[in-house]
């Protein structure tokens, strides 16, 4: 069983920045691939960011050169650093990990609020 601690969101005014971070309990090189996901009330979860083992990224259109993915092997760890954040984009954000076994695993999520 992965443990996944994610970090980093809170309230922040439209324009700004925050930084998730999601720490992994297993080694990071077990790891296929990390992402991050948000949801809102109401609506199904959606992809934000995927960062492969390659280090390949896949961003939603919605966020593309606004958020940035990265993972820090030394650290078991991925971020998600969010720009010009936008009321839209308030929601619980949610790191996964897809393993190299195929098993996959979520985090418990940390909200983000965006004030217009």
């Amino acid at each position: 069983q992965v443990q996944l601690a994610e970090s980093g969101g809170g309230l922040v005014q439209a324009g700004g920045s925050l930084r998730l971070s999601c720490a992994a309990s297993e080694n990071i090189f077990s790891i296929n691939a990390m992402g991050w996901y948000r949801q809102v009330v109401g609506k199904q979860r959606e992809l934000v960011a995927v960062v492969t083992k390659g280090g390949s990224t896949i961003y939603a259109d919605s966020v593309k050169g606004r958020f940035t993915i990265s993972r820090d092997n030394a650290k078991n760890t991925v971020y998600l650093q969010m720009n010009s954040l936008k009321a839209e984009d308030s929601a619980v954000y949610y790191c996964k990990t897809y393993m190299l076994t195929g098993s996959e695993y979520w985090g418990q999520g940390t909200q983000v609020t965006v004030s217009s």
